[in-house]
């Protein structure tokens, strides 16, 4: 499949190297040289230096030769521009497109005329994602990620093993004989060492592990408690920095009786905050300033969130949090390198607008996948696929399907109902199954379900 990105900032460039990994043909624009030489170097990707709402650049970059045109560039203006001329130019060939819009107007009810005529089928809003993802983290104290999926019947989690947890020193085969026959979760995948596998039975956890568990609804209490994680209820949460992201994710907190308070620098940015969150807390200042951190008590907060555009003050502002007491502390990153920073350092969750957006953009892309989940560590994709009528999968037991080694059928939803799957489980058409797998393996498995 031919893929136009236009924009190749933090979400674009993480986008274009996941489809590039799955066998796509991918072409990235950009007005800045330096991103798109950094993507050319470490994947396949065809790159076009230019103005993309320039008819000369979207004719290098063969736009008439595109199937599916993703625009994220950080004006929405720019992006259905680009939409619309690529519609222009494929004239009666199929065209899927999808656009980063942030107008809250534009993006709802009231906008949808324009984005038709302007033709964008799927609208991206990186803030609002990562939004819904901070407030997911905040129900588990200790995850690093949380996602639903089938529903709401199966939950995927992600977290690193601390050194007390129940299940350091005990393999997985051991662990899952404890449990036999009813499993309510199931191991997937491990990053260890900076290395990502799909998770097998001999294999002995460590503390510091990462590890991503898919589990029942049934199950979710006991495996937070294998993973050394506690279900919190939140009450106060302090929002350092006042951008975009704070301000949706506060809406979302006030919204189920969670007392918000928000530290930021703009004078302005803070009146605007006021007349937008009646009953916030609003406090202008430094989130690195130190004192201030230490006269508003964060540390009593039950949860520390930094959001700002800045890597380095959200981390600082964290570590400070974290030092005067605060028990939960979640930090936005857009550069991967910090990773093992803040692992060492004691952060407890890490989050980047790039994932949840690669989700909604994969999902789209894919068509015949229900669900899809990337993660900031890790090389291994969760995959929610249904399995059609006449598929080879369809009345086939999981053991004979000839998966790769590095794939996990981990669960079958039936009719509403979710089950662990076994060798020895029977898929049906019309189930829906959960699959751990290496990106350049997500096609491969595809067609044992298609």
């Amino acid at each position: 499949m031919r893929i136009l990105v236009v924009g190749a900032g933090e979400v674009g460039s993480y986008v274009a190297a996941r489809l590039s990994r799955e066998g796509n043909d991918v072409v990235v624009i950009d007005e800045l040289r330096d991103p798109l030489m950094r993507l050319e170097r470490d994947n396949d990707i065809l790159t076009v230096t230019g103005d993309a709402t320039n008819p000369s650049t979207l004719n290098e970059a063969e736009v008439e030769k595109t199937e599916v045109l993703v625009a994220v560039t950080q004006s929405y203006k720019t992006n259905l521009l680009v939409c619309l001329q690529a519609r222009q130019a494929r004239g009666e060939e199929a065209l899927s497109t999808v656009a980063r819009i942030d107008d809250p107007e534009l993006r709802g009810p009231a906008g949808r005329k324009i984005r038709d005529a302007m033709g964008v089928d799927l609208v991206l809003d990186p803030d609002e994602q990562t939004a819904g993802a901070i407030q997911e983290l905040l129900l588990y104290r200790g995850a690093s990620d949380l996602h639903e999926m089938a529903g709401g019947e199966v939950l995927l989690v992600g977290a690193r093993l601390a050194d007390d947890a129940p299940v350091v020193g005990r393999s997985i085969g051991e662990i899952g004989s404890s449990y036999d026959p009813e499993w309510d979760f199931i191991f997937g995948e491990i990053v260890r060492d900076a290395e990502s596998h799909v998770i097998r039975e001999e294999t002995v956890l460590q503390s510091h592990d990462l590890l991503r568990v898919v589990c029942l609804r049934r199950g979710r209490r006991e495996l937070m408690g294998l993973l050394g994680l506690h279900r919190t209820e939140v009450k106060r949460v302090v929002l350092l920095g006042g951008g975009r992201t704070a301000e949706l994710l506060a809406k979302r907190l006030i919204d189920r009786g969670v007392e918000v308070a928000i530290i930021e620098v703009r004078k302005e940015r803070c009146e605007r905050l006021a007349e937008k969150l009646p009953g916030c807390l609003i406090f202008e200042g430094d989130i690195t300033d130190t004192d201030l951190l230490s006269s508003e008590r964060v540390g009593d907060f039950d949860a520390v969130v930094a959001s700002t555009g800045q890597d380095d003050a959200n981390v600082l502002a964290c570590l400070y949090a974290k030092s005067m007491g605060a028990p939960e502390t979640i930090a936005v990153v857009h550069r991967l390198s910090l990773l093992p920073l803040l692992e060492q350092v004691g952060i407890d969750a890490a989050l980047s607008p790039r994932t949840a957006s690669a989700n909604s953009v994969l999902r789209y892309v894919r068509g015949d996948v229900a669900d899809v989940a990337t993660f900031l560590e890790g090389d291994v994709e969760v995959v929610e696929f249904e399995v059609a009528p006449e598929a080879p999968a369809d009345g086939a037991a999981v053991r004979d399907l000839g998966l790769s080694s590095n794939v996990l059928l981990a669960a079958i939803v039936r009719d509403g109902n979710a089950q662990i799957a076994r060798g020895r489980s029977i898929l049906r058409a019309r189930d829906h199954v959960i699959v751990f797998a290496k990106p350049h393996l997500v096609d491969e498995v595809k067609q044992a379900f298609g």
